[in-house]
């Protein structure tokens, strides 16, 4: 069962992008759906057998390196952390492939897409399953492939090949460093299975621990979209509304969290890696909901809500709070694939068009959308009593709960973060169902809610944003639950989870949930209201420069594309004056050169005439002559050139 699971969006993808033209659009549609939905009901059958029974499951398939120093395995690995990690990937995967279906239908390579989509979901899965890092690494480059073709799945627009380029190039970057984790892994380890690993990790130098956990970070960094590496998650919003989907909420993201949770039981020994994450963490929630709240594509304002919420789960990943961020993790999935596939509903139905001021009004007209995009917002935002609010106020209760200058930044810049999503999230509703129609009103006249299978999706995804978190809050955020085992291992030293829950005071508690209303009302009536006030302030110089600051992204995207022309023109003269000009004198390609006009220039010499072969003949006597006169006494070979001189003189008198 446990390698069907990986095995079946394997064959979805091969039976679409193979097979595609032989079965036909209906057939890889129904093979790729029902591979991930069958696939999907195994999970959570894995959920329970792994996760409740406590029978965790490990497959060796085969050894791929076999070597004297090294000996890595095809081999895969079941435990609590991996069945909880694969309910989002295999149920988001399976409604998105649902989605696409009906949404995707008129594209005319729809098997290709259909074949991505479900490579997307293996890859994934081999970088969750694996039970060494490199099996893991193979997954965690595959995804970026995946993502890059996805992302530029309609090559035909330059804007969407773009930002296909700068997702894998920034990616790369992360890639590059993890790659450097992975070889000081080898060498300081001797072995890349988790399971060596962990076992000495207690025994290893914390300074070189804390490098391995630095090089790692910048993977995850990259992977996971933390400030400095972001820039590609908002960009990635070219590509189709399910990729965006699968993208945000079931992979590629959130395998730089896992990876963070499955290495515990490494970084845990570095208190310095701990504080640098959480201190990134918090950052890069409170800069990304502080630049949603200026967006007006519709699908950025949520790849911007992704962003902060990627920052809560590395913060809960920094407090040392693993369950916490897994059980975020695994709730943003479920609200965060219903907020964009019924955003991608609410596109369709206005002729595909993403700007929120040509929204308005369309609470009429698609009741059902605005519901379910309420649904994933009110879960978004914290909402008491939905999933979202079981995880996010726990991980905001954890900074304070730390007691250190690190958790107390945390929470005030997370409460922060929290209190910006609620106004956007309202900015979002209100511009898009609830202001006056501002669309073309060819738009409206033909508006209409989407056919069955998108809405059955979204039904599914809103049951999840709804109850999930309820039912499983115990499970994974209870103080008694072992329901994780030895997944993931927290240090003694930095266990909080009492101090979580009794010791915060009730009103710390409240403050982001108080903050959040009190931002949301604001909102509300500034634009309901006071629209004209709210435009003088936008118009006035300290309300540009803000709005400026912000609409620019905190001028990161300035910053990179400036070492982006330098990095290129120093490379252009870097290759006038180098490759092109010293190695290409000095270097092979100088040499071999050299050679051949030489080879050229004595060849030249036969003439095939005898007194030209004489002339050869004496002035190499000459030559010889001159050295020996020289290596015995220099003054010598002067007086025998001047004596050539003489004779050549005296020979021309006699003439």
């Amino acid at each position: 069962m446990y390698l069907t699971i990986i095995v079946l969006p394997l064959l979805g993808a091969i039976s679409a992008g193979l097979l595609g033209r032989k079965i036909g659009v209906r057939g890889s549609q129904l093979m790729a759906c029902l591979s991930l939905v069958f696939t999907a009901i195994l999970a959570i059958i894995a959920f329970y057998e792994v996760g409740f029974s406590g029978s965790p499951v490990s497959i060796k398939l085969f050894n791929w390196i076999d070597s004297e120093y090294l000996l890595i395995s095809w081999g895969f690995l079941f435990d609590s952390l991996t069945v909880s990690m694969l309910l989002p990937v295999l149920i988001v995967s399976a409604l998105v492939h649902i989605y696409s279906i009906s949404y995707m239908g008129e594209d005319p390579h729809i098997q290709r897409f259909f074949a991505y989509l479900s490579m997307f979901t293996f890859l994934m899965l081999l970088l969750v399953t694996g039970d060494n890092m490199l099996l893991m690494f193979v997954g965690w480059e595959g995804v970026g492939i995946s993502s890059y073709l996805l992302i530029s799945f309609w090559f035909t627009r330059l804007q969407a090949t773009k930002s296909a380029l700068q997702a894998i190039l920034v990616n790369r970057l992360g890639d590059w460093a993890l790659s450097l984790g992975l070889f000081l892994i080898i060498w300081i380890f001797g072995n890349l299975e988790f399971s060596i690993i962990f076992s000495l990790a207690p025994f290893i130098n914390i300074d070189l621990i804390t490098i391995i956990g630095f090089a790692l970070l910048i993977g995850v960094m990259a992977k996971s979209a933390q400030f400095g590496l972001h820039v590609w998650l908002p960009n990635a919003m070219e590509g189709p509304t399910p990729v965006s989907a699968m993208l945000h909420a079931a992979t590629m993201v959130t395998a730089g969290v896992y990876l963070l949770m499955r290495l515990s039981p490494l970084i845990e020994y570095s208190s310095t890696v701990l504080v640098v994450i959480t201190w990134l963490g918090a950052i890069s929630a409170f800069i990304a909901a502080s630049i949603g709240l200026v967006q007006n594509d519709i699908k950025k304002i949520i790849a911007y809500s992704t962003a902060s919420q990627l920052g809560y789960m590395v913060l809960a990943c920094g407090l040392s709070n693993y369950n916490i961020a897994l059980f975020h993790l695994i709730n943003h999935a479920y609200f965060k694939a219903l907020l964009f596939l019924a955003a991608g509903s609410v596109i369709h139905a206005m002729h595909d068009e993403q700007d929120i001021r040509k929204y308005g009004g369309l609470a009429i007209f698609l009741p059902l959308s605005y519901v379910m995009i309420l649904i994933g917002s009110l879960s978004l935002v914290a909402f008491p009593f939905l999933t979202g609010f079981y995880s996010k106020e726990l991980i905001i209760s954890a900074g304070y709960a730390h007691y250190t200058v690190s958790g107390h930044f945390a929470y005030w810049l997370s409460s922060t973060a929290a209190i910006f999503t609620a106004m956007y999230s309202v900015r979002l509703i209100y511009l898009t169902f609830i202001s006056q129609p501002n669309g073309v009103k060819s738009n409206y006249e033909s508006t209409h809610e989407a056919p069955l299978l998108v809405n059955s999706s979204l039904g599914i995804l809103a049951l999840f944003s709804i109850f999930f978190g309820y039912f499983t809050h115990d499970i994974f955020a209870g103080i008694g639950s072992s329901f994780l085992g030895n997944s993931v291992f927290i240090h003694p030293n930095n266990l909080n989870f009492v101090e979580t829950e009794f010791s915060v005071p009730t009103l710390l508690k409240l403050l982001p949930l108080i903050g959040s209303i009190i931002g949301s009302i604001i909102v509300f009536v500034l634009y309901e209201y006071y629209s004209a006030a709210l435009t003088a302030v936008k118009l006035s110089n300290i309300g540009m420069n803000l709005y400026k600051f912000l609409n620019q992204k905190y001028w990161v995207d300035l910053i990179y594309s400036r070492i982006t022309v330098s990095v290129l023109n120093s490379g252009y003269i870097t290759n006038k004056i180098i490759d092109k000009g010293v190695l290409e004198i000095l270097g092979p390609t100088g040499l071999s050169k050299s050679f051949y006009n030489l080879s050229n220039g004595l060849s030249s010499l036969d003439t095939q005439y005898i007194p030209t072969y004489g002339l050869y003949i004496i002035l190499s006597l000459v030559t010889l002559t001159g050295i020996v006169f020289y290596l015995n006494d220099p003054r010598l070979l002067i007086l025998f050139i001047f004596s050539l001189l003489f004779l050549n003189n005296g020979n021309s008198n006699k003439n």
